[in-house]
């Protein structure tokens, strides 16, 4: 844990060689990367966090200011302790956190994997209107549903991103979970939403960049992520067979290749 002056920031760190920083999605934490983390055999340092308002990160943002800056400080935070140049790894909300950081330019950074994050005002400056409204309109109905008490309205957003029956697939305890922080996710959709994201803003990200999607994956989301792999100069593309967006735990063996793999050339770089 980080005794931050701005609230406690979950923080464990694990192993040793590269620094590996991992930032996980909404309503997860860092034991979210744990089956990912097992196909490394301890071949890296692995440090996990949790993003605001989930584990014992404290929430930072209001729904007057949602901003995602205050997400990026806080991983920045993270990025400081671990130490050195470290290579940065994020799934989903994570993802649009990781490029906010690498886009601010303050932490020194080796790599960045981006796994699918909700780059979806890319996709609205880039003139994919109508993959841009299937996210609008589900968030749109989303947040109304939960503002009129449906206790399991956040079912709706897995299901988008994961295909239909999803949500019901999960743990029990991964569902209350889901339910228990509803009202954070909301806040990082706002603050996806309100992130401007531009081919050329990413054309500064000069690190080493790996993007992922699923073939399974919402149209919306794989082509966001496809567009984040050719807005970012030099970026590595790529798709997993089969998966969708929960993919560091349906196919952890995978991804866990393609990060280690990119990893390994980037620190062959340096």
């Amino acid at each position: 844990m980080i005794d931050d002056a701005r609230g406690r920031i979950d923080y464990e760190e694990t192993g040793s060689g590269p620094a590996v920083v991992l930032v996980p999605g909404s309503c997860s934490t860092g034991a979210a990367w744990r089956p990912v983390m097992a196909t490394w055999n301890g071949e890296f340092r692995c440090v996990t966090t949790s993003l605001l308002g989930y584990g014992g990160t404290a929430e930072r943002r209001t729904e007057a200011d949602p901003s995602i800056a205050y997400e990026a400080e806080m991983l920045e935070a993270v990025l400081a302790k671990a130490g050195g140049r470290v290579h940065l790894v994020g799934h989903s909300y994570g993802g649009l956190v990781s490029i906010a950081v690498a886009l601010r330019g303050k932490a020194s950074l080796a790599s960045l994997t981006v796994i699918e994050a909700p780059a979806l005002e890319l996709l609205r400056a880039m003139g994919e209107d109508r993959l841009y409204r299937a996210f609008r309109e589900m968030t749109d109905a989303y947040f109304a549903a939960f503002k009129g008490g449906q206790t399991e309205a956040i079912a709706a957003m897995i299901d988008f991103y994961g295909g239909s029956g999803t949500y019901a697939s999960w743990p029990a305890r991964v569902r209350a979970y889901a339910i228990e922080t509803t009202h954070v996710n909301i806040l990082d959709w706002a603050s996806a939403h309100g992130y401007r994201l531009t081919p050329e803003a990413l054309a500064g990200i000069s690190l080493p960049t790996l993007v992922m999607t699923g073939t399974a994956s919402h149209a919306a989301a794989q082509r966001a992520n496809a567009l984040l792999g050719g807005c970012i100069k030099g970026a590595t593309f790529t798709t997993i067979e089969g998966a969708a967006h929960f993919m560091i735990a349906t196919h952890a063996h995978a991804v866990g290749a393609l990060v280690a793999e990119h990893v390994r050339r980037a620190e062959g770089r340096r």
